[in-house]
């Protein structure tokens, strides 16, 4: 169990430190956003292995006086790497806009293919929806309030609050298949506004 603590208090120390390297611009998008997403992992893993020892992490947080409130955000409250939540203007100017466009629609048919085959485990749709979110991010034609990305936001952030063993229910994966299907039509209606 002590063990299991060590490397909790390790993901969330590693993941601050991380977080104020990026914010300092010591390391670069690229090399942050896979070790994030690793530590992220991680992270939900072992949350899902303590959630009966440790069923709050932030009086975990608090209990061990660790001072991170940077890592709590991120993998309690955002559940996704900072890149994916603000993507950087360069990624977005670097990527063409039909090959983002692309990405964004094999992002949502992915996604909603997932859910009709009942893969409802959350380290099953987690990945999933931060793809499509990334792939959101990209496109400079939409708006940041943009329902899906919106939608994609509230619904990450609900899946970070869970354990990575954890399954949708049948009314939560109906939801999402409405909410990825309502976006996805939304996404489509604004593309013929992108050639302007």
């Amino acid at each position: 169990m002590y063990e299991n603590f060590a490397e909790l208090f390790a993901i969330i120390k590693a993941t601050e430190k991380l977080e104020k390297l990026y914010i300092r611009d010591i390391i670069s998008p690229a090399e942050y956003e896979p070790e994030c997403q690793k530590l992220i992992a991680h992270f939900k893993t072992l949350a899902s292995t303590l959630k009966d020892t440790v069923p709050s992490i932030e009086r975990f947080h608090d209990t061990y006086k660790m001072d991170c409130p940077a890592a709590l955000n991120r993998l309690i409250t955002s559940g996704v790497p900072a890149t994916v939540e603000h993507r950087a203007a360069a990624a977005m100017s670097m990527s063409s806009s039909a090959s983002v466009v692309a990405e964004c629609v094999q992002n949502f048919i992915t996604a909603m293919d997932a859910l009709r085959l009942n893969m409802l485990a959350v380290d099953q749709v987690h990945p999933l929806l931060s793809d499509l979110l990334a792939s959101l991010n990209k496109l400079t034609i939409l708006p940041p309030d943009f329902e899906g990305k919106t939608k994609m936001k509230e619904w990450i952030a609900r899946l970070s609050k869970m354990g990575a063993a954890d399954e949708l229910t049948e009314q939560q994966s109906r939801q999402l298949h409405f909410d990825l299907e309502s976006s996805y039509n939304s996404f489509m209606a604004a593309l013929p506004t992108a050639g302007n």
